[in-house]
């Protein structure tokens, strides 16, 4: 997996002050997308020992409420092993942290994952310029969702958290 950032106390993707890291990879190529230069798989660097470490420093502060990873499409094919083995791994050393996650494939594409149900809220769904909304928190247009995780899953039914 490569990325292209690591934002420390960030507070626009996600409740709380947040670690966001930024993948590389997106296949989606929606009109207007605000980060484009993370599109390229093999853009970025490498996602190494050194980059999970910083990520992890950011995490054991106190006053980081989780991570939110984002990008890119962080569950672009090439990246969901490696985004699902660093999900599992934040949640066993960080149980307390919640993980948010911006993907442009929709919940029923994604849900049946083996890590999704250790994400707390998943931003579903392609970003549409003609739906674009400034308005909106934690997504861009009105077709996406702001998905509660485990409520959706316990429930079966989508829950999503509203603005």
């Amino acid at each position: 997996m490569r990325y292209h950032n690591i934002t420390k106390d960030d507070m626009l993707n996600g409740s709380g002050l947040r670690v966001v890291l930024w993948v590389s990879g997106c296949n989606h190529a929606c009109r207007g997308c605000h980060n484009p230069i993370t599109w390229d798989i093999s853009g970025g660097l490498l996602f190494d020992d050194s980059a999970k470490e910083e990520i992890f420093h950011e995490l054991k502060k106190d006053y980081i409420e989780g991570i939110t990873l984002t990008g890119g499409d962080p569950l672009h094919p090439a990246n969901r092993a490696d985004i699902g083995t660093l999900i599992k791994e934040i949640k066993t050393l960080f149980p307390e942290k919640s993980i948010w996650l911006y993907t442009g494939f929709g919940w029923e594409d994604i849900r049946d994952l083996s890590f999704i149900p250790l994400v707390d809220v998943i931003v579903d769904g392609r970003f549409q310029l003609d739906l674009l909304d400034k308005q909106l928190h934690w997504k861009g247009s009105s077709n996406q969702n702001v998905i509660d995780v485990k409520k959706t899953l316990s429930g079966n039914k989508l829950v999503v958290i509203r603005n």
